[in-house]
């Protein structure tokens, strides 16, 4: 629980909620459960809706720099349709499953600096209220541990973690926005790369890691970057030599230039779709895989498509405020 608040859109006295979630990290497709603790006001209320919303603090790059905002990427109804009684206390258990591209928000408890947040709704006889929003912990599927794990062991270190409005090119990304982890190449990459970008997208079949180095020029050749795509499965991966794997990426990184050789399962890259490096590229720092427009229009326009698709009807702008009130309130009261 992060903080109660008493319900604005009904005025003093009305009921309060407080979202507590189970105290374990969830994990990208999985489940995400806890229960909402209702407290009945001066008088009874009928409870139609309860929702629980997953939003993210996100960034945008543009030609004037980086800008960061807010967006909502997922929307459950949870609970409803009864009459809390004034001063009458009742908790509501629920279970959701949560996107499989839900970004990871630490690794072994140690966080990652990425941002999520579960905002419960009540609607009460026509009005609505934000009631509660907490943070949510996620921690990292098997497979993407074992890639991670794989790299420490290899030297590299991680360096941080955001996550980037816009959509990579030929793959299969639902989301708006996708998590991008920058780690420190090792000793062995460190004279050919700058930096190395990690991107997990996971699906209920598998998962594709998308890795992007920004290479290093020599005297008569300008710096580039270079990126690749793979593909691994959920299932065996106990039994799979990840450092061997993972070395085999990043060596076929390292040397990739501008085509893609045939997807071959582990190991082997995946091509990406027509046009999908080297342009359609709005405001982004790299020349490759990763796209999306101005902040000026990116928080807006992602949360207005996901109002349609996802969340049904809300405002884009209100979407960012309140989540960005959230997020400084809640580096306050931690203070």
């Amino acid at each position: 629980m992060v903080f109660k608040r008493l319900l604005g859109a009904l005025g003093v006295g009305g009921p309060t909620v407080d979202t507590i979630l189970d105290p374990a990290p969830a994990r990208p497709g999985g489940t995400l459960t806890g229960q909402i603790r209702l407290q009945g006001g001066n008088a009874d209320f009928e409870i139609e809706h309860i929702t629980l919303e997953l939003v993210a603090r996100i960034e945008a790059e543009h030609e004037g720099g980086e800008s960061e905002g807010a967006v909502a990427f997922d929307r459950f109804t949870v609970g409803g349709g009864f009459r809390l009684a004034a001063g009458e206390q009742r908790d509501v258990p629920f279970s959701v499953t949560l996107p499989w591209e839900t970004p990871v928000t630490e690794l072994h408890g140690q966080g990652l600096g990425i941002v999520l947040g579960v905002r419960t709704e009540l609607s009460v006889a026509g009005a609505k209220d934000k009631g509660d929003l907490d943070q949510l912990n996620v921690a990292p599927l098997p497979a993407q541990e074992a890639v991670l794990e794989a790299l420490g062991g290899l030297g590299f270190g991680f360096r941080s973690a955001d996550l980037e409005y816009g959509r990579i090119g030929g793959t299969g990304q639902r989301l708006p926005f996708y998590q991008e982890i920058e780690l420190v190449p090792s000793p062995r990459y460190a004279q050919q790369v700058d930096e190395i970008e990690l991107t997990f997208l996971a699906n209920p079949g598998g998962m594709e890691v998308v890795l992007e180095a920004d290479k290093r020029g020599g005297f008569l050749s300008p710096g580039h970057d270079a990126l690749t795509r793979f593909n691994v499965s959920h299932e065996g991966v106990e039994h799979q030599d990840w450092p061997a794997i993972v070395e085999g990426w990043i060596g076929q990184l390292v040397e990739h230039r501008a085509s893609y050789g045939p997807p071959a399962g582990y190991g082997s890259p995946a091509p990406f779709g027509q046009g999908s490096h080297g342009h359609g590229h709005e405001g982004h720092h790299h020349d490759g895989h990763r796209s999306g427009p101005g902040m000026g229009t990116a928080v807006a326009a992602g949360a207005a498509g996901l109002a349609v698709g996802v969340v049904g009807g809300m405002v884009a702008g209100e979407v960012v405020d309140e989540v960005g009130d959230f997020f400084e309130g809640d580096e306050e009261e931690e203070g």
